[in-house]
């Protein structure tokens, strides 16, 4: 097995279902070391990589990203096992679970939830990653956002402030990591059907109408539409971008 990646380290977080199954899987394909992170088992999402890829390197490890004692604990294990990181994917997020409704509605402890996960846990993992990636300068972190920081969604005012954070953070960190050779970049995807959303028991293709027809590509965006992204961005291939947010979403903000 080889490719661009080979030989090189990802924590992909989130990666117990869905989107980050995916990433974790198609870095594999191009080589990389993955680190399954998720607050749930990552067995199932870790035997669909090793399936799909034989001969994977992988390990699966359960974290809390918002809380910093866990992240650290991660990263000790990581490093243990592999020696180093070279790869960030911060994937891990609330929504799912998020019901929509007008801010002024919104419960104090939900906002602080999504804000813990969403934001506090993208800069957990950055500022633990960091060292790691300076010592050896070289790094790529990628940032998962959203494309509904750029449309102001509504009734989903802390999801949307989260990932607008997601993005204004990634801007800022790439200009103090640069010197030491870390490139940082966002993901802003559109909305995205994982099986998580076409297993819930009132799925309908039709939730998709909306997001489908303002797209210049007019389909149902896949988990697979966002990897060749990640990918890019987490090669040399991408050596000279940073601070960047990439807008995978069919083209929904041709406006």
């Amino acid at each position: 097995m080889s490719g661009r990646l080979e030989g090189k380290v990802a924590i992909v977080t989130g990666a117990a279902q869905g989107i980050g199954a995916v990433y974790a899987r198609e870095l594999a394909r191009e080589g990389a070391k993955i680190v399954l992170v998720d607050i749930k088992d990552c067995g199932d999402s870790a035997r669909m990589v090793a399936d799909a890829v034989p001969g994977a390197e992988l390990i699966a490890e359960i974290c809390d990203v918002s809380d910093e004692n866990a992240v650290a604990a991660l990263y000790e294990a990581v490093v243990t096992k592999f020696g180093t990181v070279d790869i960030l994917v911060n994937n891990a997020a609330v929504f799912a679970t998020l019901d929509r409704k007008p801010f002024e509605q919104i419960p104090v402890d939900e906002w602080d939830k999504v804000m813990s996960v969403n934001l506090r846990g993208v800069f957990l993992m950055c500022r633990a990653a960091t060292p790691i990636m300076r010592k050896q300068q070289y790094g790529k972190i990628i940032n998962i956002a959203s494309d509904t920081m750029m449309k102001g969604t509504t009734r989903f005012a802390h999801y949307v402030s989260s990932k607008g954070g997601v993005v204004a953070f990634t801007r800022a960190i790439a200009k103090e990591v640069g010197v030491d050779g870390i490139r940082v970049n966002s993901i802003a995807p559109g909305l995205t059907a994982t099986e998580v959303m076409r297993s819930a028991a009132d799925f309908h293709p039709g939730q998709f109408d909306r997001a489908i027809n303002a797209r210049a590509i007019q389909r149902i965006e896949e988990p697979e539409d966002l990897a060749g992204t990640v990918i890019y961005l987490a090669s040399s291939d991408s050596d000279f971008v940073t601070g960047q947010c990439i807008v995978v979403n069919g083209g929904d903000n041709l406006y």
